[in-house]
């Protein structure tokens, strides 16, 4: 069976351009844009694995027809302030250069009727449970997901995702909510070709950040449990590049 890579980037504090990247990450990049993802995410952890629905990368790899290919769903996962809008930008730069057609995406799209929920209780201008708030956010990325695949991705054009399920459960299980009630909605949605997580920045770095706690969540205090929360969803699985 083919399969694709996660990507944990550290050491944020080191500037580099994408144009310098490591060979290493060059090639796990390209890596993802020539194979696919496996329908089930295995972890060493029970408790933590994901059931995301087979892409059509992988049947048409396995199949031995790869002539159609499809663009590769790209993650970039991590806390507020962690760097990952602009690197996720700097990504699809990157992508472009090498001749790949490739598009910027960011959940929770606040476009959306749902996103607009969202986007109103991120902004403390409403209040809703949290139970309710988790739900949202998953249907969110549900309301997308015919045109992620059916669209954008069987078209050819592969798409870096700024926040995904995996954003989900870490900051809803970091409210002391179960890892498995915190996953069950995301049960079906296209698995990634490649996660990228910025996660060795600190929550204290992170609050340096120009513009850090305009939004409900951005307070350090809960941003440290949702560090946590990230590195319990870390399994063999993920890869780490260091640059």
């Amino acid at each position: 069976m083919w399969t694709s890579f996660r990507i944990i980037i550290c050491k944020l504090n080191v500037q580099v351009s994408w144009r310098d990247m490591s060979h290493a990450f060059r090639f796990t990049v390209l890596k993802a844009l020539s194979s696919g993802a496996v329908a089930v995410r295995r972890s060493t952890n029970y408790q933590l694995q994901f059931q995301f629905e087979c892409t059509a990368r992988q049947v048409r790899m396995e199949n031995g027809h790869s002539s159609e290919s499809r663009g590769a769903l790209i993650i970039l996962e991590g806390l507020d302030g962690s760097g990952k809008s602009s690197q996720s930008s700097r990504l699809v730069s990157y992508l472009e250069g090498l001749g790949f057609p490739a598009e910027l995406w960011r959940f929770p799209d606040r476009n959306t009727s749902v996103g607009q929920m969202i986007s109103l209780n991120l902004s403390n201008k409403s209040q809703l449970d949290d139970h309710t708030i988790h739900l949202l956010f998953s249907a969110n990325r549900w309301e997308k997901r015919s045109v992620l695949l059916f669209y954008k991705l069987k078209s050819g054009i592969t798409l870096v995702v700024d926040w995904y399920s995996y954003s989900g459960v870490a900051f809803s299980s970091a409210k002391g909510f179960d890892f498995e009630w915190c996953k069950a909605p995301e049960q079906g949605l296209l698995a990634p070709d490649l996660v990228k997580g910025d996660l060795d920045i600190s929550p204290e770095k992170a609050a340096e950040r120009g513009g850090y706690g305009g939004e409900r969540y951005e307070q350090l205090d809960f941003q440290r449990k949702v560090s946590q929360q990230y590195k319990s969803l870390e399994d063999a699985s993920w890869k780490v590049i260091l640059f």
